[in-house]
């Protein structure tokens, strides 16, 4: 996952539970409040009805029963005032309680203040009730209000959020794509920093930058130590192949030194190929090569093909090509020649007896891609990743094999930038993939 979003996840979890908190908090306070104001709004009743009272109006209450009963037509108000005697009085000043109250049939919950009181010399007990219906349908919807105003501010808070740590962020994903990922030759690394006023990721790109000089230094090194060495092993070489030739011709030589002769002369002619293609290699990685030429990939093939006729007879092998598309590949003529050969004469060295070696091609996706499959033995996920190391021979008995030619393989592609891909299975064959692009 990527960081951008884990800090998205991890402030959506922190405003859910703000919410939450908050939501309950809300509730809570909400429900305080509206039973404290009606409260309040019981006693200014209490007050008024109190102050507004006079003998004519007791009277008339009073005059056919100890008690007076009234409540409005909704049913969301009720008084009851009756009289009372001293000892009922328990507390001072009014009491407060929610209780259920059925008047006329029906049942609901009220608010209820109770207070005594003198008038006239007589003591009275004082009921009001007003009905909590209003104040909890009141409680819900400023609750469901307040709620919803807090999930749009937090959902506009996450999608602010994502924007910014994209901002943020920007510099960091890109010097990961520009300095790592898309740095396939660390020669060829930029060493400009990103623009970025995040520090943390200046040091980032500096540490990136440090480092990369490093391995640079060290490539460069080591790519001058071979050629230089390859250089300068050639020209002994050389001399001491034109003796062991001049040797071997002495006509008083013994039949005895004459195998020797010719062992260690195959010996200086295999250290000859090897060093020339290190070379070949270095020149490669130093693109010392133009990529201006013109190729159509299936009159290379059959040229590759036929070079290779007398290979195949040693194995009784055949080819099967089904080249369906007319491809011209622009690069190194020479090179692909060689890339191509080398792929093809894997093909051939690593397939059974009387086996088969299928060329065919496929066109899609602004991509050509050459496709050469054996029938050979095959190699596990293991080899195939050490297949394109150099001196890397995986299952060949090959004597003449140094173990270069998919190394080569792979710098030219690299070169080219044609993406070149094995995929094996043991005892089943090997299939190397290039894919040429066309534009």
């Amino acid at each position: 996952m990527k960081l951008q979003h884990k800090l998205a996840l991890y402030n959506t979890f922190t405003k859910v539970a703000i919410i939450a908190i908050v939501g309950i908090l809300i509730a809570i306070f909400i429900g305080k409040v509206s039973v404290s104001h009606l409260q309040n709004r019981l006693v200014e009743k209490r007050n008024k009805l109190i102050a507004n009272l006079s003998d004519a109006e007791i009277s008339g209450l009073m005059q056919q029963q100890s008690s007076f009963t009234d409540y409005n037509l909704l049913k969301e108000e009720y008084i009851v005032l009756t009289q009372a005697r001293q000892q009922e009085k328990r507390s001072v000043g009014p009491l407060f309680t929610q209780e259920q109250r059925e008047i006329d049939g029906d049942e609901e919950e009220y608010q209820i203040l109770t207070d005594y009181f003198s008038y006239g010399g007589q003591l009275y007990r004082l009921e009001i009730g007003e009905s909590t219906l209003v104040t909890r349908q009141f409680e819900k919807t400023i609750l469901a209000f307040t709620l919803v105003v807090l999930a749009l501010s937090v959902g506009l808070s996450i999608i602010a959020d994502l924007s910014f740590t994209r901002v943020i962020l920007a510099p960091f994903y890109k010097i990961i794509d520009q300095k790592l990922n898309r740095v396939d030759d660390p020669l060829q690394f930029s060493f400009l920093p990103e623009k970025t006023t995040t520090d943390d990721f200046k040091l980032l790109d500096s540490s990136i930058s440090t480092l990369m000089k490093k391995i640079s230094a060290q490539m460069l090194s080591e790519k001058q130590f071979i050629t230089n060495v390859s250089h300068e092993l050639l020209t002994p070489i050389s001399i001491l192949r034109t003796r062991l030739e001049n040797m071997l011709n002495d006509e008083g030589l013994s039949p005895e030194g004459q195998v020797k002769l010719a062992a260690s002369l195959k010996t200086v002619s295999r250290l000859k190929s090897i060093i020339n293609s290190l070379l070949l290699i270095s020149k490669i990685e130093n693109k010392q090569f133009n990529k201006a030429n013109q190729l159509f990939i299936p009159t290379l093939i059959h040229e590759i093909c036929e070079e290779l006729q007398d290979r195949l007879a040693e194995k009784n092998i055949s080819f099967d090509i089904r080249l369906s598309h007319e491809f011209t590949a622009t690069g190194n003529q020479a090179l692909l020649h060689i890339l191509c050969s080398n792929l093809v004469n894997n093909a051939i060295k690593y397939n059974r007896q009387d086996g088969m070696i299928f060329i065919a091609d496929e066109y899609g996706e602004k991509r050509y891609t050459l496709i050469i499959r054996d029938e050979g033995v095959g190699m596990d996920a293991m080899q195939i990743e050490k297949a394109f190391e150099r001196f890397e021979k995986l299952n060949s008995t090959d004597a003449g094999s140094h173990g270069l030619g998919l190394a080569i393989a792979r710098s030219i592609a690299v070169f080219h930038e044609f993406p070149l891909t094995i995929t094996s299975e043991p005892g089943k064959g090997t299939t190397a993939s290039i894919a040429f692009g066309t534009s």
